[in-house]
């Protein structure tokens, strides 16, 4: 019987080490974000043990519920950006890939829609459905990040060789789609990859200036009264570095800042830190 027991106990810590976890290190089961310690105002790197790799891992988007997490990732046996999903099944984070499309992801705040640039995923009972098209009036537009808020707005970019793109928007007004039109906010080079407020007061997105910290940093524009966006605000050298920054989106409680912070080629993380630190740059009225 003796001899069982150590059996037993030898496949267990085997069986841990496997996973490449010491036993200080295992995973916390929880049913929100990965069942991670909340960040202060400094930012953290999100879930080490679960999802940091020596690869390149971008543009967090969780589901309302906070059960499902979707990020894409790129490097080693990942040869083009692969879009990634970790959810909560059965007490444990399960990551799995999601085929056959890889666009930056970002989930409706009813949860209904996976948007991946032009295209789009509708959630039905059996899980998300076939991949959709936004439509005739968006396919003339490279959209690398589409995203939108609660009144059905969304923004997007485009990805051009020369870095000039802009920022555009399309409302829905009763009930109907209008034509894309371009965003009248302040963006330097290579301005992308847009995170428009569930309720339209703010907007993030990275582009690289003189003035910034190195590389692409993140910058927030807060929405006048008049509707006019007021002058793009660098998010500070807490989130910006001497690296390359990008993919800025909030938790859907309103929480968290999440962003990807890139060193070069196919290596990057992803990082968290508290919302609030949106708040202190709000204009006071």
């Amino acid at each position: 019987m003796k001899r069982i027991y150590v059996l037993v106990s030898l496949f267990i810590i085997l069986s841990i080490s496997s996973k490449g976890y010491s036993q200080d290190e295992i995973p916390v089961f929880e049913g929100t974000y990965l069942g991670q310690n909340p960040p202060g105002l400094m930012p953290e790197l999100f879930a080490p043990n679960l999802i940091k790799t020596d690869h390149r891992e971008a543009e967090a988007a969780f589901t309302p519920d906070l059960k499902e997490f979707y990020f894409r990732r790129r490097g080693g046996e990942y040869k083009k950006n692969t879009l990634v999903v970790i959810q909560y099944k059965d007490n444990q984070w399960i990551e799995s890939v999601v085929p056959p499309r890889a666009g930056e992801p970002f989930i409706s705040l009813d949860g209904k829609t996976l948007h991946l640039g032009k295209y789009y995923r509708e959630h039905t009972v059996e899980g998300w459905s076939e991949l959709k098209s936004l439509g005739a009036m968006f396919e003339d537009f490279r959209i690398m990040r589409l995203t939108a808020s609660v009144k059905g707005t969304y923004v997007f970019d485009e990805a051009t060789k020369s870095g000039n793109g802009v920022l555009r928007y399309s409302r829905l007004i009763n009930g109907k789609r209008e034509a894309p039109k371009p965003l009248n906010i302040d963006i330097g080079q290579w301005g992308a990859h847009p995170f428009i407020a569930p309720d339209e007061s703010y907007l993030i997105w990275d582009d690289q200036r003189k003035s910034g910290y190195g590389g692409a940093d993140l910058y927030i524009s807060f929405r006048q009264k008049d509707g006019t966006w007021d002058t793009g605000i660098n998010l500070g050298d807490k989130i910006n570095t001497q690296f390359s920054e990008a993919y800025g989106s909030v938790s859907p409680d309103g929480k968290y800042l999440f962003f990807h912070r890139g060193f070069g080629g196919d290596r990057g993380n992803i990082y968290w830190v508290d919302a609030q630190i949106i708040e202190t740059l709000r204009p006071k009225l």
